[in-house]
């Protein structure tokens, strides 16, 4: 029995969707309490996008799918397998309309996101320095009552800025939904992973 991993939230549907058309769940798979499913021969293990990668690393799931911009957050040990190609957005710097002039000019700036990493080596990359201020929660707030002067966050249509009263000002790097796998699995399980693998492909 193969276990795979999937994210809770926006993204959920769209992979279950993918993973019904490809024959490899038997049958739908939703999101409520339970958060450990068995469909057919899959063990469906449902937890945080962020969590994804901690459970396919620590081989508690033989694979998983996250998005990228997951694994470029938090660089686990695991194999990048496949592109699937849903879930695109894009994460990108976003503040106040009166705040793309202090993005051009200045050389310190305050950041908040979900991403420190990513937002670090971004703004190191064009040798500004940043003070990153690590949120959980809706990072939108933070430039509206003066906690930064920008976010970096993950953009999908940019409903949610435009009804913040924030611009979208640079985009970092795109985002898609990958398949990645755990390092033994994928020589242990082999049959099994590379089964999953050439239905997704």
């Amino acid at each position: 029995m193969i276990r795979i991993a999937l994210p809770r939230g926006r993204l959920l549907k769209e992979t279950v969707d993918l993973l019904l058309s490809r024959g490899i769940l038997e049958g739908r798979v939703e999101e409520g309490r339970k958060l450990n499913i068995r469909v057919g021969d899959v063990e469906v293990y449902l937890v945080k996008p962020f969590d994804v990668p901690v459970y396919v690393e620590r081989g508690v799931a033989d694979l998983g799918i996250c998005g990228l911009d997951v694994l470029m957050e938090t660089e686990p040990l695991v194999y990048r397998i496949l592109d699937l190609g849903i879930g695109e957005c894009r994460i990108s710097v976003a503040g106040k309309p009166e705040a793309v002039g202090i993005y051009e000019r200045s050389v310190y700036l305050r950041v908040a996101t979900k991403y420190p990493n990513i937002t670090k080596e971004f703004f190191g990359s064009r040798g500004v320095k940043v003070d990153v201020l690590t949120l959980k929660g809706s990072v939108e707030l933070a430039p509206l009552i003066g906690l930064s002067d920008l976010i970096v966050d993950l953009v999908q249509t940019g409903r949610t800025l435009k009804e913040n009263g924030l611009v979208e000002i640079e985009e970092i790097a795109r985002s898609t939904a990958w398949l990645i796998c755990n390092r033994a699995s994928f020589r242990n399980r082999r049959d099994e992973v590379l089964s999953v693998i050439e239905r997704l492909s």
